[in-house]
């Protein structure tokens, strides 16, 4: 049964990321669970809950910074972004946000993170060094999902209200474009090469392919019914549909359907290895993760984790 929390029904979603280079596997998932007010560290050689670090104000959004060494997670009661140190497992810092943190993404150079607040039209520029808001773009209605190019220097963000993708350039925070997408996008990822974003469209159930250099919509693909992230891996996309408790695939280059398997119960957060061998979907209501394998979608394991896991966003990280 869904639950019927407040935020849940104004929007609840997932930010598909590009996963960034570790070897044929990721080490560790960083699970985040919004009613558990934690976060579960996985094993994933062993399968297992390997810690808990507790948190509070309902943590959603994750990213991981690209040394592996901090991973940043968005409350969004809370109104706070956590600073987790990896390895020791503790929070180390904590940002307050002037709003309700949804979405986060951590930049190339591990320098900046980006927040984006759901209720004001406004995405965060964050300098980790100094735990300070730097500055603020305008992005528009009810900011959701935020990804950075590999090179660091454009953003992609959901304007979850105004059906759009909006693009600003990372540095000045300058807005670039407003380009119409389906209905009420969410997750948003950006591809390895920086060529191509996919927003999925909560409400239209469907996939909006943007041309990052072209500034347009190039292309659609079909989802399942309420799809919140969109991860990439072999020649296809793949995306949760939360209320199929499915994860589905498309063509990249047709954008044609490819297949689908059933996961866990209202799938929110994907993402996949680098290899493309392997996603990790975060099923909310069964609380757990399903590892499915990316070729013949079929699932291979289902890891336990605590209550209410979500995901939203980068939660995979190699250890040393």
């Amino acid at each position: 049964m869904r639950r019927e929390a407040a935020f849940h029904r104004v929007a609840l979603a997932v930010l598909a990321l590009v996963v960034p280079g570790f070897g044929a596997r990721a080490d560790e998932a960083f699970v985040t669970e919004q009613v558990g007010d934690g976060v579960s560290v996985l094993d994933l050689d062993r399968g297992e809950v390997a810690a808990r670090i507790p948190l509070g104000g309902r943590p959603a959004g994750v990213a991981v910074s690209p040394d592996g060494a901090t991973v940043y997670v968005t409350s969004t009661e809370g109104k706070f972004v956590s600073l987790i140190d990896a390895r020791e497992r503790r929070v180390r810092a904590s940002i307050a946000i002037p709003d309700t943190p949804i979405g986060v993404a951590a930049a190339p150079d591990g320098r900046f993170i980006y927040v984006t607040g759901f209720f004001e039209p406004f995405v965060y520029k964050i300098d980790v060094e100094t735990l300070s808001i730097v500055a603020k773009g305008r992005v528009g209605a009810s900011p959701s999902g935020v990804a950075v190019t590999p090179d660091g220097r454009l953003l992609a963000v959901a304007a979850r209200d105004d059906d759009a993708l909006v693009l600003i350039d990372a540095a000045s925070l300058n807005l670039l474009a407003t380009i119409p997408v389906g209905k009420h996008p969410f997750g948003v990822t950006i591809d390895a090469e920086g060529a191509r974003a996919y927003a999925a469209n909560v409400e239209s159930d469907d996939v909006s392919v943007v041309d990052l250099k072209a500034k347009a919509k190039v292309g659609q693909a079909p989802a399942g019914k309420r799809p919140y992230v969109v991860a990439l891996a072999g020649g296809r996309g793949f995306v949760t549909n939360q209320y199929e408790g499915t994860v589905s695939a498309f063509d990249l280059s047709t954008f044609a359907f490819a297949g689908k398997v059933a996961v866990g119960d209202y799938p929110e957060g994907l993402q996949a290895s680098a290899d493309g061998k392997l996603l990790y979907a975060v099923d909310w209501e069964s609380n757990d993760v399903s590892v499915i394998d990316a070729e013949k979608l079929v699932v291979v394991r289902k890891i336990p984790v605590g209550d209410g896991p979500r995901a939203f966003g980068l939660f995979l990280r190699r250890t040393p």
